[in-house]
């Protein structure tokens, strides 16, 4: 028979064992976390940071929209104690005022540098098309770009993200990188595209460059996820060039039960990741392609949906938190 007291003491024993046996499944099983630790992602929240985007106005290079929006990401940041960086530079657009001043904002969590392991890097671009020449009204074509779902809905599920890193600092670290100029470019020219992400990708070496040192497992960017009917399957440039970071992604969706999420593969998109393949970093471009609204001034957040922002940024929020 046991007394009370010898009760008491095992059960404490049990509690401590509780969070033992966490951290060595951590340890042993890499992927593994609790449920505490991952906060929870609100799509509803993240519409709300969609539509504050785009009440703004137009955020094309160069623009009020363009900077008040990037000094509202850095505010953002250095309200919730993360560390800031940006990385300026002049450059001639082929579409809009030119030359101009672009700047990357990088927005970090979680240990400094590599000290807990490779960094996860989470992108989005923040600027948006000078004009809307898909419409199929010639009268509107010259209009300036929304940007609900191409733009506001990746730095949306970002700027919830940084609300949730703010309050839990996440064990490995994350880099949540802010692109700008990446949708000026021209029609059947990829190349004049992505002009932020071409240059953060080619001067990681650079010393003025805030990714320059850092180790990284690899680059999720988030673009145009925000679509009511999603459907994301593997893009093209990712599945080719980066299999099996790309693979990971996508069985972790499956995993988590998100719909969206398709393991055939999609059409090739000359997007923010392609620059950072071409250094040799693994990268997957998260991106519903399949978006009829896409440059033209029906892009606007009733053609988004909070239940998209939710799939996405669940996927997100468990791959910071479960490494």
């Amino acid at each position: 028979m046991f007394s009370r007291k010898s009760t008491i003491i095992e059960c404490c024993s049990r509690l401590v064992a509780v969070p033992l046996l966490v951290a060595v499944l951590s340890v042993l099983l890499p992927g593994f976390s609790s449920a505490d630790e991952t906060p929870v992602f609100d799509g509803d929240r993240a519409m709300e940071l969609l539509v504050e985007q785009v009440e703004i106005g137009p955020r094309t290079p160069g623009s009020p929209g363009n900077l008040l929006l990037r000094e509202r990401i850095i505010e953002k940041a250095r309200q919730g104690g993360l560390r800031v960086a940006t990385h300026i530079f002049e450059a001639n657009m082929p579409m809009g005022n030119s030359p101009v001043q672009l700047c990357n904002v990088i927005v970090s969590a979680g240990p400094a540098g590599s000290e807990a392991g490779a960094r996860l890097w989470l992108g989005a671009h923040f600027d948006t098309r000078p004009i809307c020449d898909r419409d199929p009204d010639p009268t509107l074509q010259g209009q300036p770009l929304a940007g609900a779902n191409d733009g506001a809905s990746g730095v949306a599920v970002l700027l919830h993200l940084m609300e949730l890193l703010a309050e839990t600092p996440p064990a490995v670290g994350v880099d949540l990188i802010f692109f700008d100029g990446e949708d000026s470019g021209l029609s059947g020219d990829p190349g004049t595209y992505c002009i932020g992400s071409q240059r953060l990708a080619s001067t990681l070496g650079d010393f003025d460059n805030p990714l320059s040192g850092v180790g990284c497992e690899g680059l999720i960017l988030l673009d145009m996820i925000g679509d009511k009917d999603l459907f994301i399957p593997m893009e093209g440039y990712s599945i080719r060039n980066a299999p099996e970071f790309t693979r990971r992604v996508f069985r972790r969706a499956l995993a988590l039960d998100l719909p969206a999420f398709s393991m055939t593969q999609g059409p090739s998109v000359f997007d923010d990741h392609v620059p950072f393949l071409q250094q040799g970093i693994p990268a997957v471009d998260l991106i519903d392609f399949d978006f009829p609204k896409w440059h033209t001034t029906r892009d606007t957040p009733d053609a988004c949906s909070a239940a998209s922002l939710q799939q996405v940024g669940h996927l997100v929020t468990d791959l910071v938190y479960s490494r």
